[in-house]
């Protein structure tokens, strides 16, 4: 549900409408839109009297949210949120790019790429050093040493970096070194990693799961959200379909889906979708 104020409302007035849901064990979220201030509730709102909250002062409507991913909608917060990953922010004017290897293999090779895409504009570097791979018996990634490793190339290039974390009993160790936490594909719909998420005061990059609607993603979003991480950034990354002339279809059309129904940034990983180098630099043009 959110409540949007007239304009001009007075301090007093927003203040008298939170300490009566607050009595109600709700909790508010304050937003501005271009006119209104807008406040969002979170919480059951079962026992709300929505006739009583309208007949507060400086009230100009209720508005239930009927989409179920309720904190992640656009109409719970109309204006774009930005999400810095270090200070690179997300989901304003300026394009972000993030660039990396799939996983980091040694100490050498890190650093030298961390040099690179910093010279060639990237901005955050990203690096597996837990791989969550399709056959146990693939490399599985260097583990904290591999987070070091990232950690100090990052910091030598002068930029952030961002890595997969695939267990909750990994998430401290995570937040040592990296600036941003990511959610790989195959963990989208982990809900207990998700919730715990939500507890964390770091940037969360979540991938839409291999066959996820946008509804399923924006709804794993609102679990990290819902715990009290609003630092929440989306990545497309592709979907499976019956096309095998990639690795998977790059679902382009969610970008303007996901901007009209929510408020978080959206980014879009043409790498993984695609498979083969060649086509990396034409999707992410397209």
């Amino acid at each position: 549900m959110i409540i949007v104020m007239n304009p001009g409302v007075k301090e007093a007035q927003i203040e008298q409408i939170s300490e009566h849901l607050h009595k109600l064990d709700l909790k508010i979220h304050k937003s501005q839109g271009e006119d209104h201030m807008i406040l969002g509730v979170i919480g059951d709102i079962s026992r709300v009297d929505i006739e009583k909250v309208k007949g507060f002062e400086g009230v100009n409507k209720v508005i239930r949210i009927s989409e179920s991913y309720k904190q992640c909608s656009r109409t719970f917060k109309p204006t774009n949120t930005i999400v810095h990953v270090g200070k690179v922010p997300f989901g304003g004017r300026e394009i972000a790019v993030i660039a990396g290897p799939c996983s980091v293999e040694n100490e050498k090779m890190v650093h030298k790429l961390s040099r690179e895409i910093k010279r060639y504009g990237a901005h955050v570097l990203r690096g597996g050093a837990y791989k969550p791979r399709s056959s146990p018996y693939t490399f599985q990634g260097l583990g904290e040493e591999g987070l070091k490793y990232l950690q100090e190339a990052a910091f030598a290039s002068g930029i952030p970096c961002v890595s997969e974390v695939m267990a909750i009993s990994d998430i401290d160790l995570f937040c040592r070194y990296v600036d941003a936490l990511q959610v790989g594909a195959r963990n989208m719909q982990n809900y207990s990693l998700l919730k715990a998420l939500g507890t964390v005061n770091k940037p969360v990059i979540l991938k839409r799961g291999i066959s996820a609607t946008v509804e399923e993603w924006l709804n794993a979003a609102e679990y990290i959200v819902n715990g009290g991480n609003s630092q929440v950034i989306l990545c497309e990354r592709g979907i499976r379909t019956f096309e095998n002339s990639t690795r998977f279809t790059l679902d382009l059309s969610s970008v303007p889906v996901v901007k009209k129904l929510s408020h978080l940034p959206i980014i879009v990983d043409p790498s993984h979708a695609m498979g083969n180098r060649d086509l990396v630099v034409p999707m992410a043009r397209a």
